[in-house]
Protein backbone atom coordinates (compact mmCIF):
# COMPACT_ATOMS: atom_id res chain seq x y z
CA UNK A 1 0.00 0.00 0.00
CA UNK A 2 1.17 3.45 -0.83
CA UNK A 3 1.14 6.49 1.40
CA UNK A 4 -1.84 8.02 -0.37
CA UNK A 5 -3.88 4.86 0.16
CA UNK A 6 -3.08 4.85 3.88
CA UNK A 7 -4.13 8.50 4.16
CA UNK A 8 -7.44 7.76 2.44
CA UNK A 9 -8.08 4.82 4.78
CA UNK A 10 -7.27 6.99 7.80
CA UNK A 11 -9.70 9.69 6.64
CA UNK A 12 -12.45 7.11 6.10
CA UNK A 13 -11.92 5.73 9.62
CA UNK A 14 -12.00 9.25 11.03
CA UNK A 15 -15.29 10.00 9.27
CA UNK A 16 -16.90 6.68 10.23
CA UNK A 17 -15.81 6.44 13.85
CA UNK A 18 -15.15 10.03 14.86
CA UNK A 19 -12.06 11.38 16.55
CA UNK A 20 -13.05 10.27 20.04
CA UNK A 21 -13.50 6.62 19.06
CA UNK A 22 -10.22 6.18 17.15
CA UNK A 23 -7.94 5.63 20.18
CA UNK A 24 -10.31 3.01 21.56
CA UNK A 25 -10.52 1.31 18.16
CA UNK A 26 -6.73 1.30 17.77
CA UNK A 27 -6.30 -0.20 21.25
CA UNK A 28 -8.77 -2.98 20.47
CA UNK A 29 -7.08 -3.73 17.14
CA UNK A 30 -3.69 -3.92 18.85
CA UNK A 31 -5.03 -6.29 21.49
CA UNK A 32 -6.59 -8.52 18.85
CA UNK A 33 -3.32 -8.61 16.90
CA UNK A 34 -1.33 -9.59 20.01
CA UNK A 35 -3.81 -12.36 20.84
CA UNK A 36 -3.64 -13.70 17.29
CA UNK A 37 0.17 -13.77 17.32
CA UNK A 38 0.14 -15.47 20.73
CA UNK A 39 -2.31 -18.13 19.54
CA UNK A 40 -0.26 -18.76 16.40
CA UNK A 41 2.93 -19.20 18.45
CA UNK A 42 1.18 -21.57 20.86
CA UNK A 43 -0.10 -23.59 17.91
CA UNK A 44 3.45 -24.01 16.58
CA UNK A 45 4.71 -25.35 19.90
CA UNK A 46 2.02 -28.02 20.32
CA UNK A 47 2.94 -31.50 19.12
CA UNK A 48 0.52 -32.86 16.54
CA UNK A 49 -0.53 -29.38 15.51
CA UNK A 50 0.75 -29.94 12.00
CA UNK A 51 -1.59 -30.79 9.18
CA UNK A 52 -2.54 -34.47 8.95
CA UNK A 53 -1.04 -36.56 6.17
CA UNK A 54 -3.27 -37.62 3.32
CA UNK A 55 -3.96 -41.33 3.03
Amino acid sequence: MGTSELVIIAVVFLVLFGGSQLPKLAKNLGSAQRELKKAMEEGKDEPGASTPKES
